[in-house]
């Protein structure tokens, strides 16, 4: 078992204790939410939920959460996402299982499916159907099949461990009647009319990969991250088919890398689309960008 520099975990510690502990090493090793992680770590080494472990505090840790918890800590020490660690992250007020073979789900990408639901909002109970490409976990997906609660979805990745994760989450939440995973590449991989079509596609360049936050370049796919020798493969290779597999009148939405708008824009352009504009995170930055499909489109 590695244990975490400067901390020594006792059984007989209380819980609050070792709370207070393991926030000082992580915060030490970069962590911006030292306390809250800790508490996480804690939970799931004791088997407790959150208010259990409020009330508690005083109680002893013991032996076999201390070494739970250690071993836990080693690796958040590492730069390991919380989320990897747990094996599960919070997306849209949802609960997803995540393992080394999917994006972690963040709370930026929550900005593409804001732009969904306001850009169908007089449709919210009309039975649309749905297409996520490069699916990864199911997280967009679900968000989207919750929310729209008469929609059908289909979710296509590449990665068949992907979508054996996505499958997962899609039937522990509820949706897998009202939505199917297919494993392929983009939209040569699907046929249809889809009323929206989303995609967080992989969109970091090359080169670029290499000086990103450690927490994502070494434990997110890269399958997931590189975009090609400047960041817009994917968008290259999906915006073309949306002409063919959007519904009349029917909406795209993709999320932006930092700076990426004005490109993409003209992608989306270029293949007869009408871009409806973009929505900025809550960093304020250009994080989703949405297009529809003319009416008198052929």
């Amino acid at each position: 078992m590695t244990e975490v520099p400067a901390l020594i975990i006792r059984p007989d510690d209380s819980r609050g204790t070792v709370q207070r502990q393991l926030a000082r090493v992580l915060e030490a090793e970069g962590s911006e939410a030292g306390m809250m992680e800790a508490r996480m770590i804690l939970c799931a080494a004791l088997g407790l939920d959150h208010a259990a472990f409020l009330r508690d505090q005083d109680r002893p840790i013991g032996a076999e959460a201390a070494a739970i918890a250690t071993e836990m800590a080693a690796r958040r020490a590492r730069h390991e996402p919380i989320s990897r660690i747990l094996g599960h992250r919070e997306f849209f007020g949802l609960d997803f299982v995540v393992d080394p073979s999917v994006l972690d789900p963040r709370p930026d990408t929550e900005t593409l499916v804001d732009s969904v639901i306001v850009a169908v909002a007089e449709r919210w109970q009309a039975p649309l159907t749905l297409l996520d490409l490069g699916t990864g976990s199911g997280a967009i997906l679900s968000a989207l099949l919750a929310s729209f609660p008469y929609a059908f979805g289909v979710g296509v990745d590449r990665s068949e461990a992907a979508c054996k994760m996505a499958k997962k989450n899609l039937a522990a939440l509820g949706f897998a009647r009202r939505g199917a995973i297919v494993c392929g590449h983009w939209g040569d991989a699907i046929a249809g009319s889809f009323d929206v079509i989303v995609s967080n596609p992989p969109y970091i360049a090359q080169g670029t990969i290499a000086d990103l936050d450690r927490e994502v370049r070494d434990y997110d796919p890269h399958l997931a991250l590189d975009g090609g020798a400047d960041g817009y493969d994917a968008y290259r290779a999906i915006i073309p088919v949306l002409p063919y597999l959007l519904a009349p009148d029917g909406v795209a939405v993709f999320e932006l890398g930092q700076g990426q708008g004005s490109v993409v824009k003209e992608l989306l352009e270029s293949a007869g689309l009408q871009v409806a504009g973009t929505r900025r995170d809550l960093a304020g930055i250009e994080r989703a960008i949405g297009a529809r499909r003319r009416v008198e489109d052929p």
